[in-house]
């Protein structure tokens, strides 16, 4: 059974910065692809990053292109999202999962999500 724990989020004034992390188990992480989402009120969940498994290429979302960076540690099973010049908008929580990486970040596997980590930008 996957596990995933999210964490680092919190409070943040627009223009801050936070780095998020997410340990994995129960999956083969050192050749997963990995996908950061977000979920915001009333809104779909959407993939905002995602890094391919031996980290050489990344995707982010248009929203995001420029202020996140995406990261990984084999070694730690562990994925990371620095988040910088945060905005109101990137209010949500945020989710980790295996993923198919590509100009639209997708959840590789069904199944349930994490508990995430929730960010709050205020303006």
């Amino acid at each position: 059974q996957v596990q995933v724990v999210e964490s680092g989020g919190g409070l943040v004034q627009a223009g801050g910065s936070l780095r998020l992390s997410c340990t994995v188990a129960g999956l083969p992480f050192g050749i997963s692809s990995m996908g950061w989402f977000r979920q915001a009120p009333g809104k779909e969940r959407e993939g905002v990053a995602c890094i391919t498994w031996d980290g050489r290429s990344t995707y982010y979302a248009n929203s995001v292109k420029g202020r996140f960076t995406i990261s990984r540690d084999n070694a730690k099973n562990t994925l990371y999202l620095q988040k910088n010049g945060l905005k109101p908008e990137d209010t949500a929580m945020y989710y980790c999962a295996a993923a198919i990486c590509g100009p639209t970040i997708t959840k590789r596997w069904r199944g349930d999500w994490g508990q995430g980590t929730q960010v709050t930008v205020s303006s």
